[in-house]
Order: C-alpha cells, then structure tokens, then sequence
C-alpha cells in the first residue's frame, strides 16, 4: 500500500532518574538522507539509531532530534580543585602574616570563589543509555510509521480516483477514434466532389490512397492498448506492500507519454480535450507520487 514519506513521532523513556526523548521528522526525498542530531555526552547512540531508522525507512530525508537529562543521584560528581584552593589558603596567609589582616575566611567564602568547587557529569552507563535510546527510537518510529500510513492511505485513493478518470477518458477515446477516420473520409469526399466536379478526368484513386494514409498516420490503437495497461499496473501497485514509489513514477512517465502521442496522432479535437484533461490528472498524480515511499 502506499506510505507517505511525510511524518512525525516522538518517543520518551525514563529509567533510573534519566530521561531520552527522540523526535524523528521526514520529508519527501528521492533517497534515504538520515541527519541526527545527539548530545555528545551520549554520542555513543548514534550507531544505535541509525540503524534502527535505516531497517524501518526506505526512503525520505529523515530529521532526528535526541534529547537526554540525567536527573539521578549519581549523575554528577562534585570535586575540589586542590591546587587552586592551596594557593588561596596561602595567600590568605601570608595576608595575615605580612600585612596584620585577620585571616577570617568562611566555608561561604571559599565556596563563593570561582573554580573551587568542579562539578562533572559522570561517566554514563552505555548499556542502559544505549538501550533506553533504542526503545524511545522504535517508539518514534511506530508513531512516525502510522502517520506516514494513514496520509499514504488517502494518497492511494487520491490517485486511484483520478487514474479511474483517466481510464474512462481513455474509453471516450476509444469510442471516438473510429469515428475520426470516417469523419475525415466525409469530409475529403466533399472536397474531391467538388474537384471534380472541375476537373472529371482527376485521378479518383488518390481518394481511397489519402483517406488509407490518414487512417495509418492517427492510427492511436497501440497507445491506448499500452496506456489502459499501465493504469492497470498503476491501480495494482497502489496496494503492494512494499515500497512502491519509483515504481509509481516510472509508470507515470510511461502514461504521459502514450497520452502525448495520441494528442499528436489524432488530429481531432474531441480528442485533443480529452488529452488535455488526462494531462492535467497525471500532473496531479505525479505530485502526489513525489511523497510516496
């Protein structure tokens, strides 16, 4: 069935005071173009996702977005920077020594000094960041994956509806080609009656030869035989179950150009507006194709 390459998921997992959420957005693309987007403390994930987004999606340009907070106790470390704090305390020392000030240096005091007290993230634990990210990715996906099949679903009516139209222009077409010929076959008998009515001793042998190579040249048989059998094939790929949208683009190529060919054999304007209009519908159908998987 048809899957459309636009949609949105967002999937959140909290364990042990930590928190990952993945958003993935994917747009129309002619490939598979993954750009994700991960803090570096747990860059470690990526291959993770990836991998994941590459064994769900074929194609689209697909944005990932990670978030992570960790929240828990043992989620920082606090340390002393020891070098620095000794040189404090020396100096307040010789202050108190050399120039008679009283050292009262409070706890509140040295806390206040810049770059005393060093607080770290700890080292993450990758096997529990790592599988958190893989649930919240997979989560992600499923609401990304139905979205993107709830829009294919009303693409796939959108162009079997208009590939129905076109099918039944084609019909038209069908039923009035025969009749080009005998219109054209009237009209030329008119002329050569009136010729000659001028000239009696004209070749009327001419008549039947024009009238022949009028009927080969606007012959449009073959192109309506060819353009009923891709709407055919367009309306059964609509419902395979695996990636159809190359396939659907080919086949639109294909029955633009029948239809081009008959607007150029059939010298009828009838069918000239009727040509029109299947254009119009397939230049429809393309855009829509453009944003299936």
């Amino acid at each position: 069935m048809a899957v459309s390459m636009t949609g949105f998921g967002r999937g959140i997992i909290n364990e042990q005071g930590r928190e990952i959420s993945v958003e993935i957005k994917t747009l129309n693309h002619r490939f598979l173009d993954i750009n994700l987007r991960i803090p570096r403390n747990i860059s470690f994930v990526e291959e993770n996702v990836r991998s994941l987004i590459q064994s769900n999606l074929s194609r689209g340009r697909v944005e990932v977005f990670v978030d992570y907070v960790n929240t828990s106790e043992d989620g920082y470390q606090v340390d002393i920077n020891d070098s620095l704090l000794k040189s404090y305390l020396a100096s307040f020392e010789r202050l108190e020594q050399e120039y008679n000030i009283r050292n009262d240096m409070a706890m509140s005091h040295i806390l206040g000094i810049d770059d005393i007290i060093v607080v770290n993230q700890a080292p993450e634990d990758e096997e529990l960041i790592g599988d958190m990210a893989k649930q919240a990715t997979m989560k992600a996906l499923e609401l990304l994956k139905t979205m993107r099949k709830d829009e294919g679903h009303r693409l796939q009516q959108d162009i079997s509806m208009r590939a129905d139209m076109i099918l039944d222009m084609t019909m038209e077409i069908e039923k009035r080609a025969p009749l080009v010929v005998e219109e054209y076959k009237e009209k030329l008998g008119q002329r050569l009656s009136e010729i000659l009515k001028a000239t009696p001793d004209l070749d009327e042998a001419r008549f039947n030869t024009e009238v022949a190579y009028f009927a080969d040249r606007s012959n449009i048989t073959e192109e309506l035989v060819r353009l009923d059998s891709h709407i055919n094939q367009l309306k059964e790929t609509l419902v395979l179950d695996t990636p159809i949208g190359r396939k659907l683009d080919f086949l639109v190529q294909e029955m633009n150009r029948e239809t081009n060919t008959i607007g150029s054999k059939a010298n009828d304007l009838v069918i000239t507006n009727y040509v029109v209009e299947m254009k119009s519908e397939l230049e429809k159908i393309r855009e829509q194709i453009q944003n299936i998987e």
